[in-house]
């Protein structure tokens, strides 16, 4: 495969992908002096209900990764439809990205209030898959709150609606 061909590829793997309906969430863990990190994520699924397990995608360069295997736990704030700016803040470069953001520890790592939901997870086994790592979690604590979730389609936030003719 040459690099125009490799090259358009890459191109229409975006697009499609950008045709995917994703849940946006907030992967969250505490350093050792106990200072929050976080990373805006749309590369996030159940995997197992029996044990209950979630993955993650995560940047191999990531501070967040690096943080995650050293303490072997992330949490998973499911974001809801009105916190499209806590998505695109914890999207960004840099330490700060929890300056004036409310938090709370729970089992170990940063909860988020507020959010549509939240996972606690210790790591499962961490595997491969390109420029990511896929983090496998076991749920060691589980919270839903009833609303709206923030979603990313064609590049855009939104939310999911139910389909009128399936309301009847």
């Amino acid at each position: 495969m040459n690099s125009s061909t490799r090259h358009s590829l890459v191109d229409e793997f975006r697009e499609v992908m950008a045709g995917v309906c994703t849940p946006v969430s907030v992967v969250t863990a505490l350093a050792a002096d106990g200072r929050p990190h976080g990373t805006t994520v749309s590369a996030f699924a159940s995997l197992s209900m029996a044990p209950p397990m979630a993955l993650v995608s995560l940047d191999r360069g990531s501070d967040l990764l690096a943080l995650v295997r050293e303490t072997g736990r992330f949490g998973i704030n499911v974001l809801g439809s009105e916190q499209s700016a806590w998505a695109l803040r914890f999207a960004g470069k840099g330490a700060d990205k929890f300056t004036g953001v409310p938090w709370d520890p729970h089992v170990g790592v940063p909860r988020l209030p507020g959010c549509g939901g939240f996972l606690g997870c210790t790591v499962a086994d961490l595997v491969d898959g390109g420029d990511h790592v896929i983090v496998l979690g076991e749920v060691v604590a589980a919270e839903a709150i009833l609303g709206r979730p923030l979603t990313y389609h064609s590049r855009m936030f939104g939310t999911h609606a139910a389909l009128e003719e399936m309301c009847r």
